[in-house]
């Protein structure tokens, strides 16, 4: 199985910034890709970055130009540097890895418990 523990959410003023961090620890084949998601109170869990073993990312609209996905393949870790943040940036945000748990298997979805960011004056 895999863990993933995230860490860096706080209180932040609009235009601050935030280094979310994300490590992988557990037994596991490979990691396929990594990414951020965030869920608002009362809103759907969305996809906020993501980002494959290979370098290729992908990011929401509402984030593109503000924040930066990366990912240290030998620590098993993803980051999200977040800029320019907005008020609307408040929610939860989790950290996701695609895992292979083995040679053999498939892949699977593992998610972190979450972080709390607060964009507030």
């Amino acid at each position: 199985q895999v863990q993933l523990v995230e860490s860096g959410g706080d209180l932040v003023q609009p235009g601050g910034s935030l280094r979310l961090s994300c490590a992988a620890s557990g037994s596991f084949f490979r990691i396929n890709a990594m990414g951020w998601y965030r869920q608002a109170p009362g809103k759907q869990r969305e996809l906020v970055a993501t980002i494959t073993s290979d370098d290729l990312t992908n990011y929401a609209d509402s984030v593109k130009g503000r924040f930066t996905i990366s990912v240290d393949n030998a620590k098993n870790a993803v980051y999200l540097q977040m800029n320019s943040l907005k008020p609307e940036d408040t929610a939860v945000y989790y950290c996701n890895a695609v895992v292979r748990p083995t040679f053999l298997s498939g892949t699977v979805n593992a998610w972190g418990r979450g972080t709390q960011v607060t964009v507030s004056s």
